[in-house]
């Protein structure tokens, strides 16, 4: 288990990271190779030469594998290019988001199907086609946002964001309650507002102090059956 943030040593030996490409996913490769592990990670198109870039020197192992998470023929071709594979975490980071300004009366509906379809059907199409390449008692963890928590959305805005990530916990609720595994521990992670390019510059921490205790938290809950909502910190997160 680690322990202080930066120190090098992962639980997790395996690790199947899916959106790597940039902004989080990206830092979240660089800190599962620093710390030792085996990571595969999925780009889209782009990418591969900022993640071998980031990850060289690592004591860690970088494999790059290429999926689009909407495509349903690329996750079928990514699950059987892996079949045979074991892995301790399966972390699912791919999102998008939207004109922060577009309301539920204002968004085009092809904006609406493009956001829901990314958020919050693709992940769970991916869990579904990747669920015999994790471990029977591993992890299964999925980027949710704390802007997903109905009980937390006090002051509005980012309406369809909200939603998809809101779509995707109770989504994932229904698969925990269908997982043939009851040994897995299943996770929905609010990483906090952070300065990515879907974050944007005004958000207030960096990857590097996101990312850490992100992994942390990740690597804290292993074992520990059954599905939390969780942020980077290893606090519950109202649903």
């Amino acid at each position: 288990m680690t322990t202080a943030h930066g120190e090098a040593g992962s639980t997790a030996h395996s690790v199947l990271l899916i959106g790597a490409s940039r902004g989080l996913g990206l830092a979240l490769a660089t800190e599962f190779c620093r710390r030792g592990a085996d990571v595969t990670a999925t780009i889209r198109s782009h990418g591969a030469q900022a993640l071998q870039d980031a990850t060289r020197g690592a004591p860690g192992h970088l494999q790059i594998e290429h999926v689009d998470t909407t495509d349903d023929g690329q996750i079928r071709a990514l699950a059987d290019r892996l079949a045979g594979r074991t892995f301790d975490l399966l972390l699912i980071n791919a999102g998008t988001t939207h004109d922060q300004s577009l309301t539920a009366a204002t968004i085009p509906a092809d904006e609406f199907a493009r956001v829901m379809i990314t958020n919050a059907l693709a992940p769970l199409r991916l869990l579904d086609a990747l669920d015999d390449v994790v471990a029977p008692d591993g992890t299964i963890a999925v980027m949710s946002s704390g802007q997903g928590s109905v009980a937390g959305n006090r002051g509005g805005g980012w309406e369809l964001y909200r939603a998809s990530k809101a779509a995707l916990n109770q989504l994932m609720r229904s698969y925990a309650a269908r997982q043939p595994h009851p040994d897995r521990t299943l996770l929905l992670l609010a990483p906090g507002w952070v300065r990515t390019d879907l974050g944007g510059e005004g958000a207030s921490s960096s990857v590097d102090e996101a990312i850490p205790p992100l992994v942390d938290t990740v690597e804290a809950q292993r074992h520990r059956r059954g599905l939390q909502f969780l942020d980077r910190n290893g606090r519950p997160v109202p649903w």
